[in-house]
C-alpha cells in the first residue's frame, strides 16, 4: 500500500520523537497502540507508568520484516516462518530468547513476544526507526482496549510525546481485536495463549 504524503510526514515526525526517546500513540495492524523504541529501557518504563501496568507483564514488540525478526530473536524455530506466512490474522509469537531489545520488554525467563506487522503505518515506523517498536494497547491497564482513535482515553493521549494523525478518522470495525498470541518453543511445541 502506497502511503500518502501526509502519512509519510506523520511517520517522519513520529520517528523523530522515537529517536529522542519519546513515547507515541499510533495505529497498528490490530488496535491503537502506545509505543517507543524497543531498545530504550527508560521509554519502556514510561509506557508501564502511563498504562499503570505491572512491569513484570512483558509487552509485545513489532518488527517490519523477517530480517528484523532475526535480529530480535535468537534461535527462531523453522515452523515460525510458516506460521507467519500463513497467518490470516495478526499473530504474535512468544519466542524463547529475545536479543537486542531492552530487558524490560522480555519475560523474566528471557522470552520475547514479537509480531511481524503488515500494516503500512506501523511497518514504516519500524523500517524508518531501524529497530523494533514496542506495541501495547493504548489504554490504562484493565480498561477496555481502544479499537479506534476515538476510544483512546484522554489521559493516554496527554501522556504521549506524539500522537499520530494517520487513521484517526476510522470507525470501529467489527473484526478489530488484539492479535492472537502463541507461545512457540525451540522444539516447535506451541500453546495458544490468546485467540
Amino acid at each position: 500500500m502506497k502511503l500518502s504524503n501526509d502519512a509519510l510526514s506523520d511517520i517522519k515526525t513520529a520517528v523523530d520523537v522515537l529517536r529522542r526517546g519519546g513515547v507515541i500513540v499510533y495505529p497498528t495492524d490490530t488496535v491503537w497502540g502506545i509505543g517507543c523504541d524497543a531498545t530504550n529501557e527508560e521509554a519502556i518504563r514510561r509506557i508501564y507508568a502511563i498504562k499503570q501496568r505491572d512491569d513484570h507483564k512483558a509487552m509485545i514488540t513489532l518488527v517490519d520484516s523477517l530480517a528484523m525478526l532475526e535480529r530480535t530473536v535468537e534461535g527462531i524455530p523453522d515452523v515460525a516462518y510458516d506460521l507467519i506466512e500463513t497467518a490470516v490474522t495478526p499473530l504474535t509469537i512468544i519466542y524463547d530468547k529475545g536479543i537486542g531489545v531492552a530487558p524490560a520488554l522480555m519475560g523474566d525467563d528471557g522470552t520475547l513476544a514479537v509480531r511481524v506487522t503488515a500494516e503500512a503505518i506501523s511497518a514504516e515506523l519500524c523500517r524508518r526507526l531501524g529497530r523494533p517498536l514496542v506495541s501495547t494497547s493504548a489504554n490504562i491497564s484493565g480498561q477496555p482496549t481502544a479499537r479506534c482513535f476515538s476510544e483512546i482515553a484522554p489521559e493516554i493521549l496527554e501522556s504521549a510525546d506524539y500522537v499520530c494523525v494517520s487513521r484517526r478518522d476510522e470507525d470501529v470495525k467489527a473484526d478489530v481485536k488484539p492479535s492472537t498470541v502463541m507461545r512457540l518453543c525451540a522444539d516447535s511445541s506451541f500453546k495458544i495463549l490468546r485467540k
